[in-house]
């Protein structure tokens, strides 16, 4: 145990190491210098982690704890940096740091003709990495949230590193702000539970559940149960980090970043953080049904929502962006049920195949001379034959097509809808159906238009390639993981050794038999979402091979319906007259007129008003003997004057 220990704390600090000696060090070393090092410290963690991961799985997990240092020691309250070794924490360990070491290699080949210092981007990689480390392993709160806030500051120096172009800096601007409206929340959150139950451990908290379950909160003059309320902050936190309906608009504009940062955010990472804290908090969701109601609704709506705007993206990396924001709706939508196991196995094989279609994306992109637009690709398989095996497994693991990772994921999270049978859960099992049909839709559009037909340019088409081994050969290991995934995973994550392994780090209350039940389904529903899946890929097949014509018809039989998802469903537009324009307004009234005006204005006019007194004091020396002698005069008569007059 203590070598899987010391395994642990290796593979949650490594990252560090590398980010900071490639960091600090890059210009003196090098780029060269500084990918080498990167690289090894990213792959002795990978070895670590992975290490940790299988002596946890043979000798037993914890949850154990691996102290590493004193942090905060103020009055009464004291928070140390803490490892958590636990199921979750470990899984969670091992998959992030497998996907980053992909992501690094990747990196090698595609940011070889980068004209900018690499050593920046390399070190933004690691540093991404262990701040999603020390996410993933707190043992508290505060130690979470240093985690949740490093991704975030990592994401914005990702996103906008090509910081002279306007638009990357925008979208990581925008990310930013975003995503610290949710952490607001989730800040409160934190309050709130350290006021009901005086600590901020994990241990203490799930302790202390049953005793301060019913404890009322006042609320606008309302009484709440207080773990409602708490729920409820944390999850819109969530909301804001894993793109979630109302608070998902910072999630495609993310993709003016490079194609590998896409694929880290949007993979195991970044976004999957809000599922992670739903899955940690499982103590506490259990015994708030109203929260998990809504995070059932918004979960479901947003898997929808994404699914029909990423149909119409012209944009590879947009469509699968919305794709990312559509998966992690499922996600939540089981969180919702109490079926935390199966949406945590569903994150797992997402990390795969969507890193996957991303770096697939980023080899076409590669190939194509930047160019993004999948209308202007078409004919690719020939000269990408490679890439185009990889993107078919990746878009079959998406469309859940057995036996795929995709398939034995989603299918559990649809069938745990059903079993709820609650008017919540069957409205997200219906929306999760009609969303699988569209996810396969716009999945094989995409390999349609970018890899068949006839090519928008021929020319480029001509000139395409395939990518470096530096490139590839993360391609080929993570289609084999799109592939084997579920089907190795499935009996741990969700089937009969599921009790075993999540003992201690994921809770089911006894009311809830969600985990036990969902495997009985009636079996015209549990076959409905392969069958519209295949579905799905048929009718894209008719529409970009068979009949190419028809998707341009329909756009224009539909106008209005489909500038509204092309626009998608014009949230930006919205937030833009509702948040943007009137802060704008009022931010240039008191910059205009508030500070310009009185706060600088003042001083400026008692300044003015000086000089003018002091001016016209200088026009009364005049040198003149007989003018003084005068003015004394006059002064002395109004004396007297008043004087007398008194």
């Amino acid at each position: 145990m203590q070598t899987d220990l010391h395994l642990f704390a290796a593979a949650v600090t490594l990252p560090l190491a590398g980010a900071v000696v490639a960091g600090l060090g890059g210009r003196l070393m090098g780029d060269t210098a500084a990918k080498i090092v990167t690289l090894l410290c990213m792959g002795m963690a990978t070895l670590c982690g992975v290490g940790a991961l299988y002596g946890g799985w043979t000798s037993g997990f914890g949850p154990s704890a691996v102290p590493l240092a004193d942090w905060i020691n103020a009055g009464g309250f004291h928070a140390t940096w803490t490892l958590r070794f636990d199921t979750l924490s470990v899984t969670m360990t091992a998959m992030v740091l497998c996907i980053s070491l992909l992501v690094h290699c990747y990196s090698l080949g595609y940011m070889s003709h980068e004209s900018m210092p690499v050593y920046r981007f390399f070190a933004y990689l690691s540093l991404f990495t262990f701040a999603m480390l020390m996410l993933v392993s707190s043992s508290d709160l505060i130690q979470l949230f240093f985690g949740w806030e490093g991704v975030g500051l990592a994401s914005y120096l990702l996103i906008g590193y090509w910081y002279d172009r306007p638009a990357a800096t925008a979208a990581a601007i925008k990310a930013f702000v975003v995503n610290r409206v949710a952490d607001l929340f989730f800040l409160v959150g934190i309050g709130l539970i350290y006021v009901q139950f005086q600590s901020v451990r994990y241990e203490d908290i799930f302790a202390a559940v049953p005793q301060v379950a019913g404890a009322p909160y006042t609320l606008f003059g309302q009484s709440f149960r207080m773990v409602e309320i708490i729920s409820f902050l944390l999850f819109v936190g969530a909301m804001g980090k894993s793109a979630q309906l109302f608070l998902h608009t910072w999630l495609p504009d993310a993709m003016e970043g490079p194609t590998p940062v896409s694929a880290l955010i949007h993979a195991a990472t970044m976004v999957t953080a809000g599922v992670f804290l739903m899955a940690r908090m499982s103590p506490l969701l259990e015994v708030a049904p109203n929260t998990r109601l809504f995070v059932i609704f918004i979960g479901a709506t947003t898997c929808f929502f994404a699914a029909t705007v990423g149909m119409v993206q012209p944009d590879i990396k947009r469509s699968i962006a919305y794709s990312t924001c559509s998966q992690l709706g499922y996600m939540f939508a089981a969180v919702g049920v109490g079926a935390y196991q199966a949406s945590v196995f569903h994150l797992t094989t997402h990390a795969f195949f969507k890193a996957l279609l991303f770096l697939g994306a980023g080899s076409v992109i590669h190939a194509m001379h930047d160019e993004q637009n999948m209308f202007r690709m078409g004919g690719l398989w020939k000269k990408l034959p490679l890439t185009y095996a990889v993107m078919w497994i990746g878009s079959l693991a998406l469309a859940g097509v057995f036996p795929f990772a995709g398939y034995w994921s989603k299918d559990a999270i649809l069938n745990t809808l059903w079993a709820a049978d609650s008017g919540m859960s069957h409205y997200a099992w219906t929306l999760g159906v009609i969303t699988a049909f569209l996810t396969a839709f716009y999945s094989w559009r995409l390999i349609f238009l970018v890899f068949h037909g006839a090519p928008a340019d021929a020319q480029m088409r001509d000139a395409a390639h395939e990518s470096p081994l530096s490139m590839t050969i993360p391609l080929v290991l993570l289609a084999i993981g799109s592939v084997v995934s579920g089907i190795a995973l499935a009996p741990y994550y969700i089937g009969t050794q599921q009790a075993a392994f999540w003992q201690g780090s994921i809770f089911n209350a006894p009311d809830n038999s969600i985990m036990e039940i969902f495997e009985h389904v009636p079996g015209l529903v549990a076959l409905l979402p392969s069958v519209v899946g295949l579905a799905g890929i048929a009718v894209a097949y008719v529409f970009y091979i068979a009949r190419p014509d028809l998707p341009g018809a329909l756009a224009r039989s539909c106008g209005p319906l489909y500038r509204f998802l092309l626009n998608k469903w014009y949230f930006d537009e919205l937030y833009d007259r509702i948040f943007v324009r009137p802060y704008t307004a009022l931010a240039r009234i008191l910059w205009k007129d508030g500070e310009e005006g009185a706060v600088e204005g003042l001083p400026r006019d008692l300044v003015q008003a000086t000089a003018n007194g002091a001016s016209d004091a200088i026009r009364l020396q005049t040198g003149s003997i007989a003018f003084y002698a005068f003015t004394m005069l006059a002064g002395l008569v109004v004396v007297l004057t008043v004087a007398l007059c008194g």
